[in-house]
């Protein structure tokens, strides 16, 4: 999520091949310098994929130790070069990869800001090619998104606080977390606060978290109570 004062990054941690193949992995990835840069990134999709691309994000790319999100000079050279590890993995693999009907697409969303330099957010598909996020479009989403979309669409706004965004994207995942098995705790929250390059508050949210029990408990609670409190149909008083 990009607003006026900064950036706030969510994610899952479970990964899935099956209802029987249940794991927990990090999606979130933090590149960071204090003070002179901060980059995270968000994977969603297969992970032999999204943990090669990191790998070289971190390492360096492929024929290129240089080059890194450790060196990048600007956030769009950041989702340029992310798009470009992602396209040489998935061609590495992808002709081993049909031959056991696997699907190793992935995608990324990468945000952040390098000194000097405006903060940014981007979101890279399984192509390789990213679009980035906008005042009209302040948030970005990959993996599993229409069950926690309808909260950011009628919640989310680009001058709210922080922390009051951080509580709306768990919002998001909990709504998704209970349409979806594939979404699970532990969450990864990340608030970044803009020209500062460097981690504002990193949590991590166990499914026993006291908080994310609060906030889902009493989300569902009001939800209902809501839903109590509005009108039924006048067209159906003959039936009620």
């Amino acid at each position: 999520m990009m607003l006026d004062d900064g950036l706030v990054f969510a994610g899952d941690s479970r990964t899935n091949a099956g209802v029987d193949s249940i794991s927990t992995y990090r999606k979130l990835h933090i590149f960071e310098n204090p003070g002179e840069r901060l980059i995270v990134v968000l994977s969603a999709g297969n992970l032999a994929t999204t943990q090669s691309v990191v790998s070289q994000l971190d390492e360096g790319l492929e024929g290129a130790p240089e080059e890194s999100l450790f060196s990048v000079e600007t956030m769009y050279g950041a989702a340029k070069m992310t798009g470009k590890a992602l396209r040489e993995v998935t061609a590495a693999d992808s002709p081993y990869a049909l031959t056991q009907d696997a699907d190793v697409s992935a995608s990324f969303i990468v945000g952040g800001q390098i000194k000097g330099r405006r903060m940014r957010l981007f979101q890279i598909y399984s192509a390789g090619n990213f679009i980035e996020a906008t005042e009209d479009t302040p948030y970005l989403q990959i993996g599993e998104t229409k069950y926690g979309k309808p909260i950011l669409e009628r919640v989310m706004d680009k001058k709210m606080g922080l922390m009051d965004a951080a509580k709306c994207a768990i919002v998001s995942l909990d709504s998704t977390i209970r349409s979806n098995i594939s979404v699970a705790p532990p969450l990864d929250i990340l608030v970044y606060r803009k020209d500062t390059c460097r981690v504002a508050v990193y949590q991590r949210l166990a499914d026993e978290d006291r908080y994310l029990n609060l906030i889902s408990n009493q989300w569902g609670e009001g939800l209902r109570r809501l839903y109590e409190e509005l009108p039924n149909p006048t067209w159906g008083d003959e039936i009620s």
